[in-house]
């Protein structure tokens, strides 16, 4: 009885040691966080906030921060316009084939960049990461005349290989990355066996890099989600217009601008970004750091 009373006092000891009391270093740190959470999350509270007043509310001083009587007429409106379905619709088109089309890409480029050494590797090597280097706005001209010559502008297709080539740099380095920390005896065991170069890729390799595969996919899709440049440069066509460059040209003009139809155009916009970081989002930081680490 006595050992058992004198180990219960033992580990509350051990519990009040354990518990040491809140310095006040660590209160302003949170003060601090939580300032900078209320920063970044304020624009986010706005746009929803706009989206549920009507426009003669926010025009009014001083501002209402509180929605006290919400107004959803502006989503109603938008979700029966053809022409917001048409932007959201061809959203989805480009960031999926984007997506897939990084992926296929990205996979053969980073597994040739980690397994064969051949003349001018490095060069390659250093020639994708200095494409990062460059603002996209100093890349458009060229892209514009290529795809003009093409015969690609205004379609879907010029929206695709352009978040394709924006993703690509960093798409094709972290799946070589991955490559290079999967062991070469696996692939010389299935050769053994008698498999071939694309079915030990596929079978074997690709399967061990999922989480660089996932990674690539949620960078990819967000990239081609938000992209403005592109869709404002290489489509005019309002039919072919994604939703960043549409909303902006539809809900906002020159002379008057319905804020509250584009807040919640955009609120509504945001809906599968919210979806892919709620779900997703440990995939990509389990792919980003499981890259970083090699066998």
């Amino acid at each position: 009885m006595n050992n058992q009373v004198k180990a219960l006092s033992y580990s509350a000891s051990g519990e009040q040691r354990k518990r040491k009391p809140i310095s006040s270093a660590q209160v302003w740190s949170y003060i601090f966080l939580a300032a900078i959470l209320v920063f970044l999350m304020f624009p986010v509270y706005w746009i929803i906030v706009t989206s549920l007043h009507s426009n003669a509310d926010l025009l009014q001083l001083p501002p209402k921060w509180f929605p006290l009587n919400p107004n959803f007429s502006s989503y109603v409106e938008i979700l029966q316009s053809s022409v917001f379905l048409t932007f959201y619709k061809n959203t989805l088109i480009v960031a999926a084939g984007a997506t897939v089309l990084c992926i296929f890409v990205s996979i053969f480029a980073g597994y040739a960049l980690s397994r064969f050494k051949f003349k001018g590797s490095n060069f390659l090597t250093l020639l994708f990461l200095s494409a990062q280097m460059f603002p996209t706005v100093t890349l458009v001209i060229g892209l514009y005349s290529q795809y003009q010559a093409l015969n690609l502008l205004n379609t879907p297709y010029v929206l695709i290989l352009a978040s394709t080539s924006a993703s690509l740099p960093f798409s094709i380095m972290l799946m070589r990355t991955f490559f290079n920390g999967i062991s070469r005896e696996l692939e010389e065991a299935a050769e053994i066996d008698g498999a071939s170069r694309f079915k030990t890729l596929f079978a074997v390799i690709v399967p061990l890099s999922k989480p660089g595969i996932m990674a690539i996919a949620i960078y990819t899709f967000l990239i081609a989600w938000d992209d403005f440049l592109f869709g404002l440069t290489l489509v005019s066509d309002i039919s072919q217009r994604t939703l960043s460059p549409g909303l902006s040209l539809t809900y906002l003009g020159e002379y008057s601008a319905n804020w509250s139809g584009a807040t919640a155009a955009a609120a509504s916009a945001t809906i599968p970004l919210l979806i892919v970081f709620m779900f997703l989002q440990r995939y990509m930081v389990e792919g980003l750091t499981a890259g970083g680490v090699k066998e």
